[in-house]
């Protein structure tokens, strides 16, 4: 019973934390990344921590970067805007992790689609 709830409490706050990064950080911040997603919230059980998983795709490695401190520093504005809409006592602490799955799934594509050119090649 308690898995379920930890798994609820993970997705409502992937989903809560997406909404204050694209809508109240993104009015702050007009420079961060135009696709931002919260790919993972991983919530401890004793709600003390959490960690977020970020996904930033941007052309620009270096503004990827840039967003992804951006979103760092505001740790505390997200935690206290969670506080404002999440029905929970205790808000945990955020860490924030560089999802880096989609770069990942990229490369192992662009080595198959390889070996298929190879073998199409022969």
């Amino acid at each position: 019973m308690k898995i379920a709830r930890g798994e609820r409490l993970s997705g409502e706050f992937q989903k809560e934390i997406s909404t204050v990064i694209s809508t109240k950080l993104r009015n702050n911040f007009p420079e961060l990344s135009a696709i931002i997603s919260v790919t993972e919230a991983d919530v401890a059980p004793d709600l003390k921590s959490a960690k977020i998983y970020i996904s930033i795709f941007d052309t620009d490695v270096e503004r990827s970067k840039n967003s992804f401190n951006i979103i760092k520093e505001n740790a505390g504005f997200i935690r206290h805007e969670l506080a404002k809409v999440m029905r929970i006592r205790t808000i945990p602490e955020l860490r924030f992790h560089i999802d880096e799955s989609m770069e990942y799934g990229s490369k192992i594509d662009k080595i198959l689609n390889g070996l298929d050119a190879d073998k199409n090649d022969k």
